[in-house]
């Protein structure tokens, strides 16, 4: 049994999916560390053309998610495990930050994250919700990139999945608001521009009081 298990509720699913299939996130499904699924909403929507939305009442620009669907399709996903907690990502929500991230990366779980897209949806699909989660001061046209963004950052934390035993720990907001020390690689001259001669020294009590002067906090 993974991890974590995420299930996503989308109507596009094509938007999502490669990216689960590369990089890290490839390689923690492929170790058994996390497992993804989607679910299709269209599968559940409305009439011969399968409607997933309608008008507003009271008026109003845009199309709403309805209740129907959405509650079929996150239904279907708790026949099978009724534990399963909800994710909706919405501006209404908590703003998403590192320290939730490590909070679900702490806890064995599986999430369904629902992506909503036209103008919203129906108030009532909140019943359902366990977290509603905002990535931002800003509107998108659909839930596919929060639902990638909280997946990505999440799995990250999950043990194996990164190289380095300590590559988490020391990155920027591992701690708070710490933004991580500046860092080189080869070659040591690029065009003038010089790696610090302390990184260079091999005196490791040296560089890791530069790496802590170096490092600083978000504004």
């Amino acid at each position: 049994m993974p991890k974590i298990k995420f299930t996503i509720i989308t109507l596009f699913r094509e938007a999502i999916e490669p990216y689960l299939k590369a990089s890290m996130m490839w390689k923690a499904a492929d170790k058994g560390i996390v497992e993804f699924d989607f679910v299709n909403l269209r599968e559940f929507g409305l009439g011969p053309h399968k409607s997933v939305d309608d008008t507003p009442y009271g008026g109003g620009d845009g199309m709403l998610l309805r209740c129907e669907p959405v509650f079929a399709a996150i239904e279907s996903v708790k026949q099978r495990d009724p534990e399963a907690k909800v994710i909706l990502p919405t501006p209404a929500g908590e703003t998403w930050n590192q320290n939730m991230a490590q909070d679900f990366s702490k806890q064995s779980g599986h999430y369904i994250i629902l992506c909503p897209h036209y103008e919203g949806y129906d108030e009532r699909i909140l019943t359902l919700v366990d977290y509603k989660i905002s990535l931002g001061h800003y509107v998108l046209t659909g839930g596919e990139l929060p639902a990638l963004i909280i997946v990505d950052s999440i799995t990250r934390l999950l043990p194996g999945v990164l190289g380095g035993e300590t590559s988490a720990a020391i990155e920027s907001f591992s701690d708070g608001d710490n933004i991580e020390y500046p860092q080189y690689t080869k070659p040591a001259d690029f065009r003038g521009m010089k790696v610090p001669d302390i990184l260079l020294s091999g005196n490791h009590g040296e560089i890791a009081r530069w790496r802590e002067e170096h490092s600083g906090h978000a504004n």
